[in-house]
This record gives C-alpha cells, structure tokens and sequence, in this order.
C-alpha cells in the first residue's frame, strides 16, 4: 500500500491486538508505569502469555521500557518512554471521537 507510510507504520503497531489498548493503560498511571500485574489486572481476557509478547513488542518499538529494581524481591516495571507518551497523546482525539460517535 502507498497511501502514507507514516499512517502505515502508526496502523502496523496500533493495528495489532492488545498494543493499543495497553498503551492507554501505562497513560492513565502516574508516571506512565506500571508492575505486569497491574496492567494484566485491567486487561482482564488477555492472557498473561500474550501480554508478555505485547510487553516485548513495544519495548522493540522503543514504546515502552523495562525497568528491573534490584531489591528482594526485585521489582519490574514497564514504562512508556517519550516516544510512547507522544503516542498515547495523539491517540487522545481519536478516543474523544469515539467517545462521541460510538453506537450506545
């Protein structure tokens, strides 16, 4: 396709199952971070496999860190980087649309 490339590569990681969605949950937590089990906890019908392959995905898109806290127990957390913020801001007209254009 060769409509825009720009659209293309937005749609090629929104696209896909479950990236969207977690994104916007890491935008609603203080510091766009959160522990597995709190993103999990959200979103309740993914299964944790399938969030742990999500989690990786964004991290190779440079979306969101992984953040490994020695201590004991040690205590990990994902993040969302800049780019990963600038994402999620610009999604925040597109939920203001549906929002107001999705069938009750």
């Amino acid at each position: 396709m060769n409509v825009c490339p720009y659209m293309e590569y937005t749609f090629s990681i929104l696209g896909k199952k479950w990236n969207g969605l977690i994104l916007y949950d890491l935008s609603l937590r203080p510091h766009g971070a959160a522990h597995f089990s709190e993103i999990k906890k959200n979103l309740t019908d993914i299964t944790p496999r399938a969030l742990s392959l999500k989690l990786s995905e964004l991290m190779e898109y440079g979306l969101i860190d992984k953040r490994v806290t020695a201590s004991t127990p040690v205590v990990i957390t994902y993040e969302l980087t800049e780019k990963g913020r600038s994402l999620t801001a610009a999604l925040r007209p597109i939920q203001a649309w549906a929002q107001q254009y999705k069938p009750e």
